[in-house]
C-alpha cells in the first residue's frame, strides 16, 4: 500500500472516532441529566418556607410548655410547705396517741401484775374498774411504817377524814387519800397481820409490793407512783410523810390553780450539800457521781410532801426499771425528773413552820398547805403535838367542804 493511501485510511479512522466520541459524550451528558433530576430534586420555596413553619410552632409550644411552669412554682412551693405542715402535725398528734396509749397499757399491767400477785391491791382495783374511767383530781400517799400506828391515829384524828366522810371526799372532791405501805421481809409475819387487822377497822391503806425498810425509800417511791397510776386516774399524785400536818382543802386549790400546765412538779426545791462522809445522816455513797467532794445537789422538792402531775408519775410508772435509786429518796426523785422537760414549781406554804410561824401565816390569810419542823424533818414529837398544830393551823373543816372541785 501507497504511503497516501495508509494516510487516507489513519484519517478516516479518526474522523469516525471523533463523532462517535462525540456522540458517546452527547449520550452520557442526557443520562446524567435524567438521573441528576430524578434522585436529588432541589426543594421547592413552599417546602422550606413550611418546614420553617413546622419548626417555629414546636418551638412555641416547648415556651408555652415552660411558661405555665414559672408561673405554678411559687405557688407549687405553697402547697408543698402546706402538706409539710399537715405530715408535721399528723406526726405530732400520731406521737401523743402512741405516748396516750403507752401509759394506759403501763396501768393496765401494773393493775393485771397485782392481780396476779394476790396482792390486797387488787381490791382497790376492782373499785377502780367499777367506778369506770373517773377522773380525780389528787392522790394523797402517806407513807407509813409498820412502827408508826401512833402517828397514823394522830393524823385520822386530825386532817385525814374518816369512814363515810373520806368516801365523801372521794366522790364529792375527787380527792383519794390512802396511807401508803408494802410488806415486812416475813410475808404474812406479826407485822403484816397488824397492818390488814387496822386495814379492816378504818379501810384506808394501799398496800404495795414492796419490802419495807429505810434504805429502800426510793424503791418505794417508784412502787407507790405505778400503783396509784394504775389503780386511779388523777390530775395529780401526791406523796406526805405521816409526821407532818396538811391541810388537804388548801392542797387542793394549790394543785388547781396549775391543773393545765403539762409536767409539773411541785414542792419545796432545795439543793442541800453531796455528804460523803460514812456514818453521818444522810450519806451518798454515789457522792462522787456529783462531782468533787463539797458539791450541792441539783434542785428538788424537799421529801416531806411534793406532787407530781399526771404525766410524770405516768412517766415514773413506765420507766419504773431503769430509773436509778439513790440513798435518799427526795434526791432519787429529782434525778429521775431532772433531764425532761419539767417546771419545778417551788411554793413554799408546802413547808411552813409550826406554830408559831403557820399560826401567823392562817391570820394573815395566807393559810399554809403543810407545816412541820426542818430540825425534826417532820413535827418534832408528831403523836404528842398534832393535834395542837391542827388546832392553830388548820384551815378548819368547812373549807374542805366548801372547796371547788
Amino acid at each position: 500500500m501507497s504511503w497516501k493511501n495508509r494516510g487516507f485510511e489513519q484519517n478516516s479512522k479518526s474522523v469516525v472516532s471523533r463523532k462517535w466520541s462525540l456522540l458517546l459524550c452527547i449520550g452520557c451528558f442526557c443520562a446524567g441529566m435524567l438521573f441528576s433530576d430524578r434522585m436529588w430534586s432541589v426543594p421547592e420555596v413552599n417546602d422550606v418556607s413550611s418546614t420553617k413553619m413546622v419548626e417555629d410552632e414546636k418551638l412555641n409550644v416547648v415556651a408555652e410548655g415552660c411558661a405555665p411552669q414559672n408561673k405554678d412554682v411559687h405557688h407549687e412551693s405553697k402547697d408543698i410547705m402546706g402538706e409539710v405542715s399537715k405530715t408535721h402535725h399528723a406526726i405530732h398528734t400520731l406521737d401523743k396517741t402512741i405516748a396516750s396509749l403507752e401509759m394506759e397499757l403501763a396501768a393496765a399491767r401494773a393493775a393485771h401484775e397485782s392481780t396476779l400477785s394476790g396482792s390486797p391491791v387488787s381490791d382497790n382495783s376492782k373499785a377502780s374498774q367499777s367506778t369506770g374511767k373517773r377522773k380525780y383530781l389528787m392522790v394523797v400517799g402517806i407513807n407509813t411504817a409498820f412502827s408508826s400506828r401512833k402517828r397514823r391515829d394522830s393524823v385520822r384524828a386530825t386532817w385525814l377524814p374518816q369512814g363515810d366522810k373520806r368516801k365523801k371526799l372521794e366522790e364529792e372532791k375527787g380527792i383519794i387519800m390512802r396511807f401508803v405501805i408494802g410488806h415486812s421481809a416475813t410475808a404474812g409475819g406479826i407485822l403484816d397481820r397488824a397492818i390488814e387487822a387496822e386495814d379492816r377497822k378504818h379501810g384506808d391503806f394501799l398496800r404495795l409490793e414492796h419490802v419495807e425498810g429505810y434504805l429502800e425509800l426510793s424503791a418505794k417511791t417508784k412502787t407507790y407512783f405505778t400503783t396509784a397510776v394504775a389503780l386511779w386516774d388523777a390530775d395529780f399524785y401526791v406523796k406526805v410523810d405521816d409526821d407532818i400536818h396538811v391541810n388537804i382543802a388548801t392542797l387542793g386549790a394549790t394543785l388547781s390553780s396549775h391543773r393545765l400546765k403539762p409536767r409539773v412538779y411541785i414542792g419545796c426545791m432545795k439543793s442541800g450539800p453531796v455528804l460523803a462522809q460514812k456514818g453521818v445522816k444522810y450519806h451518798e455513797p454515789e457522792y462522787w457521781k456529783f462531782g468533787e467532794e463539797g458539791n450541792k445537789y441539783f434542785r428538788h422538792a424537799t421529801g416531806q410532801i411534793y406532787a407530781l402531775s399526771n404525766d410524770l408519775a405516768t412517766y415514773i410508772s413506765i420507766n419504773q426499771h431503769v430509773l436509778h435509786k439513790y440513798t435518799n429518796e427526795d434526791v432519787s426523785l429529782g434525778s429521775w425528773l431532772i433531764g425532761l422537760d419539767v417546771e419545778h414549781i417551788d411554793d413554799r406554804r408546802l413547808c411552813c413552820g409550826t406554830p408559831p410561824d403557820c399560826e401567823w401565816k392562817a391570820q394573815a390569810g395566807n393559810v399554809c398547805v403543810a407545816s412541820f419542823d426542818w430540825t425534826c424533818s417532820g413535827i418534832c414529837k408528831s403523836v404528842e403535838r398534832m393535834k395542837e398544830v391542827h388546832r392553830r393551823c388548820g384551815e378548819g373543816e368547812n373549807a374542805l367542804w366548801s372547796a371547788q372541785r
